[in-house]
């Protein structure tokens, strides 16, 4: 296996874990009616832990991504 395989596959399982751990503000109504219509708030902030999740997930993501393209090219 070459390193970019690799990287792949361990960002790969950072993005799934990462996404995993995200909490859902909404229940079940929220996903099928809206989140507007139940009374929440459509944008909710984002702080402490959560925030360091969420740009995790975002930056594993760009890494997975980038990974993949470098392997397609070669």
């Amino acid at each position: 296996m070459s390193l970019i395989t690799v990287g792949q596959l361990v960002s790969a399982a950072i993005v799934i874990l990462l996404i995993l751990l995200q909490q859902r503000s909404s229940g079940m109504g929220g996903g099928f009616l809206g989140a507007s219509s139940m009374g929440g708030e459509f944008y909710q902030r984002r702080r402490g832990i959560e925030k360091m999740i969420f740009i995790a997930t975002i930056v594993s993501a760009v890494t997975f991504v980038g990974l993949s393209i470098v392997s397609l090219l070669q």
